[in-house]
């Protein structure tokens, strides 16, 4: 049975879960497409329509579009409750999560986003404002899918994947993000600048079970986590300050750095006997030389400046700059791998487990027209609707990925164009 999606936002990875949908018509009966530049849309839903595996006549997707501001609340209940999606789909900017949620809850529709909120006026994400939320989707019977994209998304699914089929207890969790691409340019972003470049200027951080040097607590846990969480510590680091090597498979020696990123958060409160959690994340020397440069220049400020008399903000002008990511598909060549390393113990005995993805920038442009940074969060932003939809992830209230089954998930990355493999050997990050 047909479902009906509103998908908010009209980037790249907006692009690829709409095309992934459209793959898959027996979920998806029928997409509205909306965004504050409708003609976007449009050109979304054109390159659909003009691909060769697109489905015509009354097997397919339909497509709409619309023009709508995320952050116009009453408009955008009244454009829900005119559309009656079964699910709203929100791969717009992480500013604009909360203003959706609150339109979601007052039009009786259920929300999926791929990244969790984060303040315009400050470089800083996390979960409580979104989990402050849990309790009034629960009573409004709704359901809340929170940071459905690869990392956070497939990370968390992996996760759960473990903890359910291999250990008794996780001790050690490393999250490895490779991006072995190279489209030409001295200098742009594989995601919209504007988040890409405030995720990585901030302050790193892991996770641990133990008070440490420097650690502190996490505020504004739900009291259902609070147990569990405040076993935990966050130890903070200078941006870009832990630097290791690894060698990934089919894409090589890289370095990588350790970031703050948002599934750290929720993974601390549900992987059972989890001592430490980290996220690594690759860069290229020129990416970091140039970002050194502008964040010299300024460019890369959040606060509005007075330019001829009126307020910009310099790392708004920057986007305005760099190429649009969603151009990049042509360009980009190489691959990306992306996965969890976990230790831990089974029936007593200790376990190594290593999970990962490896994803190749010209076959997924060969398919939607996209990158593969685009592609990896794109396509498990549509199978999370696609469990939702099928009633295999329907759990009401706020939750991350990791709360739900993990198989069908993990089943379906392998159907819709993301093969995973798993190994057994001891791999170690130092």
């Amino acid at each position: 049975m047909s479902k009906k999606v509103m998908l908010i936002g009209a980037g790249g990875v907006a692009g690829v879960a709409a095309a992934k949908m459209c793959q898959n018509p027996e979920t998806f009966g029928e997409l509205l497409i909306a965004s504050r530049t409708e003609a976007r849309c449009k050109a979304i839903k054109k390159d659909i329509e003009g691909r060769p595996w697109y489905k015509k006549g009354k097997t397919c997707t339909k497509i709409m579009t619309a023009q709508i501001d995320a952050m116009d609340t009453p408009r955008l209940v009244k454009m829900i409750k005119g559309f009656k999606p079964d699910l709203v789909m929100n791969i717009a900017l992480p500013y604009q999560d909360l203003a959706i949620m609150d339109a979601c809850l007052k039009a009786g529709v259920s929300y999926l986003d791929t990244a969790n909120y984060e303040p315009p006026e400050e470089a800083h994400f996390e979960y409580s404002w979104q989990w402050a939320y849990r309790k009034r989707f629960e009573k409004a019977g709704l359901t809340a899918i929170l940071g459905c994209g690869f990392d956070p998304g497939v990370t968390q699914v992996f996760s759960a994947y473990a903890q359910k089929h291999y250990f008794d207890t996780i001790e050690t969790l490393d999250i490895l993000d490779c991006n072995g691409g190279d489209h030409g340019y001295p200098f742009a972003t594989n995601f919209n600048p504007e988040i890409n470049i405030r995720e990585v200027a901030a302050k790193g951080s892991y996770w641990v079970s133990s008070k440490a040097e420097g650690a502190k607590r996490k505020p504004g846990v739900p009291v259902e986590y609070k147990k569990a969480f405040d076993k935990g510590f966050w130890v903070e680091t200078a941006p870009m300050a832990i630097k290791r090597e690894y060698v990934f498979d089919q894409v090589g020696k890289k370095d990588m750095y350790l970031l703050h990123h948002e599934e750290l958060e929720s993974l601390g409160c549900n992987l059972k006997g989890i001592k430490r959690i980290r996220f690594f994340m690759t860069f290229g020397q020129s990416y970091l030389t140039h970002l050194k440069c502008l964040e010299n220049c300024g460019l890369t400020r959040i606060d509005p400046i007075d330019f001829k008399g009126q307020k910009i903000v310099p790392i708004e002008f920057l986007k305005a700059l760099l190429p649009d990511p969603a151009s990049l598909g042509p360009r980009t060549k190489g691959k990306t791998n992306i996965g969890c390393i976990f230790h831990g113990r089974k029936n007593g005995k200790p376990v190594d487990y290593y999970v990962y993805q490896v994803c190749d920038h010209q076959k997924c442009y060969k398919e939607v027209g996209s990158q593969a940074i685009s592609y990896t969060t794109g396509v498990p932003a549509m199978i999370g609707a696609k469990m939702f939809l099928e009633g295999k992830w329907t759990t009401k209230g706020v939750h991350t990925c990791e709360e739900f089954d993990p198989d069908p998930f993990m089943a379906a990355l392998k159907k819709q164009g993301l093969p995973w493999k798993e190994t057994f050997k001891p791999v170690k990050v130092p």
